[in-house]
């Protein structure tokens, strides 16, 4: 048995405890509020964000930072706290694999970008793909991919990571695989908007697909590989959160497509809808790279308020004709 450690109580990171469990490692999750360690290690379940997912008995809850002697360590906090979160965690960690998708709002750095600059001490990979937390606990089959410039921390994260209901692929491609993740949270809260306006299901096709171009001009414009944005970091997981009806960037889009304000279509959400911040942080990027992303474009301005969605729907419709 191995150990596996998992810092941050999410849906996303509880799961990831409650899968790595069930394959009969110790695991340790680590929770930044005290009194919620302590709720969550007393009622053996997250009643907030995964109700009805019970924990297994290797599952242990605790809001104590100290080093753990694990195999492999897993961090599961949204983008925008990460730096300040890798700043406070202690040294001697295991290899960390994030899975955070996003870019940090203020530096326009990627997942590992931040874990270089802010802890260049800790190896680091990324998971990423189409997996919505709540199916990962009830033990549905899902797949993802574990990216990282060492082959033996992938080799490492497939070995104690996959199994039951869980199949991790391995890749080399970063980059690829984090601009995927980060892209298609964007492009999600397109397909919420266009269903929410009643646009049809022409539409969201068209969004979709023309949102995958605009995903692999991205990838391979940035230096990533081609494949991977037809892979289960880029295709599969824009298909899952564009559809899904548990998609927080699709519902957020959907209420602003039925004509909902930016403020009021938060109020109350549970977790982070990772796109708001991302798209703006994206687009740029992306513009300093000399990328187009006309949809990406639409939506910051949306979220910005500086169109509403015939302005956006004229504005992708009306742009010059051009081959597919």
């Amino acid at each position: 048995m191995s150990e596996v450690i998992i810092y941050g109580a999410g849906a996303w990171g509880t799961a990831l405890a409650i899968h790595a469990a069930r394959l009969g490692h110790g695991v340790t999750l680590w929770a930044r509020d005290a009194g919620r360690a302590a709720e969550m290690q007393r009622a053996r379940v997250n009643t907030r964000l995964l109700p009805g997912a019970a924990f297994p008995d290797g599952l242990r809850v605790t809001h104590d930072l100290a080093p753990a002697a694990a195999g492999l360590g897993i961090l599961a906090i949204p983008m925008q706290p990460l730096r300040e979160v890798l700043a406070a965690m202690p040294r001697g960690l295991p290899p960390l694999l994030l899975v955070c998708k996003g870019l940090e709002a203020d530096t326009l750095r990627l997942p590992l970008e931040v874990l270089a600059e802010a802890r260049p001490d800790l190896a680091g990979g990324i998971l990423s793909g189409p997996n919505f937390a709540h199916e990962v606990a009830a033990g549905l089959p899902a797949a993802s991919v574990v990216a990282a410039r060492d082959p033996a921390l992938c080799e490492l994260a497939q070995a104690m990571l996959s199994g039951g209901a869980l199949r991790l692929y391995a890749s080399e491609d970063v980059l690829g695989v984090q601009l995927g993740g980060a892209a298609k949270n964007v492009l999600a809260i397109a397909a919420g908007i266009s269903t929410g306006a009643g646009l049809g299901e022409n539409a969201r096709a068209a969004l979709i697909t023309r949102g995958l171009a605009e995903l692999s001009r991205l990838v391979t414009g940035l230096g990533g590989k081609p494949e991977t944005a037809a892979g289960l970091s880029g295709l599969g997981d824009l298909i899952l959160t564009a559809m899904g009806s548990s998609s927080r960037n699709a519902s957020l889009g959907f209420a602003l497509g039925r004509g909902m304000g930016l403020a009021q279509a938060l109020a109350g959400r549970a977790g982070v809808t990772e796109g708001i911040a991302t798209a703006p942080a994206l687009l740029e990027r992306a513009r300093a790279a000399g990328v187009e992303l006309p949809i990406c474009a639409a939506v910051v301005a949306m979220l910005q308020g500086r169109l509403d969605v015939q302005g956006a729907l004229a504005a992708l419709m009306t742009r010059p004709l051009r081959p597919e």
